[in-house]
């Protein structure tokens, strides 16, 4: 078969027009990693709003095992059992401890002996199981495991230090006393339970360093110590004595941050809330 000139170049340039020059394949990829970079923001921002809601969610699930704790034995768990150093190789167990059932966690509840300390042998294995409802999904870690027990992102309120010494402490959660409903003097609805805490040293729900008295400004304080912190961009979800679950912004009024901590400080929370 015979092809005219004509229709060889026809054909050539038919074959060269259908490909992409080097130039058009970088604008391309220019525009698709505009995209990428306009749309990550988006996606993590939605990322976290669901990881803020779950973390919401866990501190409604401890609230409701904290009110049906208190139905049935008429008063909220202590804080902690035999603190040390006040008490020599004191229990130190925590009010996270004393819950497991209300959070159907009977399983784990049975293997822990409270006879013993948090750190003994013999609650070497039932410290170490991790407990879901007790992690902040925005909180990064490797490991549900905090020194070798699980995990806590959640802390008790044992005051704050703010304004006062916190002596006597007046937070809910207090070292070998439980307090009632009616010890809540300043109302369950403005009185602080327990809030995050996120990645602590002493972050482990049987050990009962896991509460603290407030000191600083949310997500303020320095890494050694215990206080109202989270991996939240703003703010942290704090649980209220009512069972509400809030965010608390960062920025908020110290004086009222540390009304709310604590449950007889007789303060006028809406003047404080006024007053910036």
């Amino acid at each position: 078969m015979r092809f005219s000139r004509t229709s060889v170049h026809a054909r050539i340039v038919t074959c060269r027009s259908s490909g992409f020059t080097l130039v058009e394949l970088l604008v391309v990829l220019a525009i698709i990693g505009i995209l990428i970079a306009l749309l990550l923001p988006a996606v993590q921002a939605v990322r976290e709003a669901a990881q803020r809601m779950q973390c919401q969610n866990n501190l409604r699930q401890i609230g409701l095992a904290l009110h049906n704790y208190h139905a049935a034995f008429r008063r909220f768990p202590p804080g902690a059992i035999e603190v040390r150093p006040q008490f020599r190789n004191g229990k130190q167990l925590a009010w996270s401890a004393f819950v497991l059932p209300f959070l159907d966690e009977s399983s784990t509840y049975v293997r822990v002996d409270f006879e013993y300390p948090f750190d003994h042998a013999r609650n070497a294995e039932a410290g170490a199981v991790p407990i879901e409802t007790y992690l902040c999904p925005s909180t990064p870690r490797l490991s549900p495991l905090q020194r070798r027990y699980g995990a806590t992102d959640y802390g008790g309120i044992y005051g704050e230090r703010i304004v006062s010494r916190n002596n006597p402490p007046r937070g809910v959660f207090v070292h070998d006393q439980s307090i009632r409903f009616r010890d809540i003097t300043d109302g369950t609805a403005t009185t602080l339970m327990v809030s995050e805490d996120a990645d602590f040293p002493d972050g482990q729900w049987i050990n009962g360093r896991n509460l603290f008295d407030q000191a600083f400004s949310i997500n303020r304080a320095p890494k050694f110590e215990n206080d109202i912190r989270s991996f939240h961009p703003a703010g942290a979800n704090g649980l209220f004595a009512d069972g509400s679950v809030k965010f608390m912004d960062e920025n908020m009024n110290l004086k009222l941050l540390a009304a709310l901590c604590t449950r007889n400080g007789n303060e006028i929370i809406a003047q404080l809330d006024s007053s910036r």
